[in-house]
């Protein structure tokens, strides 16, 4: 990928509009060595989602109307993708300054290079830093990758995730069907065919509220985590899956000693 490689962002959205203008802001303001393809995939939203897509008519793409659901909106987009490397952000999430000019470098310096992902903040309503330590944890657990610790643990950011374009032809797209876990069950088809590099720099922001889907229903996201594991473990690997399972309580809990404290 000598030249100036194109790079796709999707964002799937839903009666966002709260945090819609943000993430929209985040990845038209990126600049660097690329070009920028940027589609908004709504789910046919009634919240003012679409007037205020209208103030960026010509510098995205949208499409709005019924959906099958969260993956099958990204999934839409990155079909329609006329690009390189493609990745998605959420409607509530942000990419940091400088992410995608990072996310170029890697890939046209390493023809081979499959996917990347990097650092990630976690913020609350306001965009203030919160949760440092979880945030901490992930970097030190991406800077020690392995195939059977993604198994183990998804400590991959979403949001920081690109990969290229390509890739679908060999492992297909988002499973549709799961609502929570279609990113980790993806991340486990791409590492399967390679490790990816890790970006070490803030790249994206994860936005934590109450309401937001992993704020709300980390038990059933965490039930889809399982299907995902076992779609990819080794066949008969005790060990292995008793270290997912003793992981995943720990996690789970965690989570739970977090909402009871709030």
């Amino acid at each position: 990928m000598a030249r100036r490689p194109r790079i796709c962002v999707v964002t799937p959205s839903l009666d966002q509009a709260a945090w819609l203008g943000s993430t929209v802001e985040s990845v038209l303001s990126q600049e660097g060595d690329f070009e920028l393809a940027y589609r908004v995939q709504d789910g046919g939203s009634t919240d003012g989602s679409l007037e205020l897509l209208d103030r960026y008519a010509g510098r995205l793409v949208l499409e709005s109307g019924k959906d099958g659901g969260q993956a099958d909106a990204v999934n839409r987009g990155l079909r329609a993708a006329d690009a390189d490397v493609v990745g998605w952000v959420n409607s509530d999430d942000l990419l940091r300054p400088g992410a995608l000019a990072r996310v170029a470098a890697a890939f046209r310096d390493d023809p081979g290079l499959l996917w990347v992902h990097g650092r990630c903040d976690i913020v609350d309503a306001a965009d203030r830093p919160i949760r440092r330590w979880v945030a901490a944890y992930k970097d030190r657990r991406c800077r020690r990758y392995s195939y059977r610790s993604l198994l183990v643990e998804n400590f991959v950011s979403q949001m920081t995730v690109f990969w290229r374009r390509e890739a679908h032809e060999r492992v297909g797209y988002l499973d549709a069907g799961l609502r929570y876990a279609f990113d980790y069950e993806f991340w486990l088809r791409l590492g399967a065919l390679a490790p990816p590099r890790f970006i070490d720099a803030p790249q994206a922001a994860f936005r934590w509220y109450e309401t937001s889907k992993s704020g709300a229903s980390f038990e059933r996201q965490f039930e889809e985590d399982w299907e995902a594991f076992r779609r990819h473990a080794p066949p008969g690997d005790r060990l292995l899956r008793w270290r997912k399972r003793a992981r995943t309580a720990q996690i789970v809990g965690a989570y739970r000693l977090l909402r009871m404290l709030r």
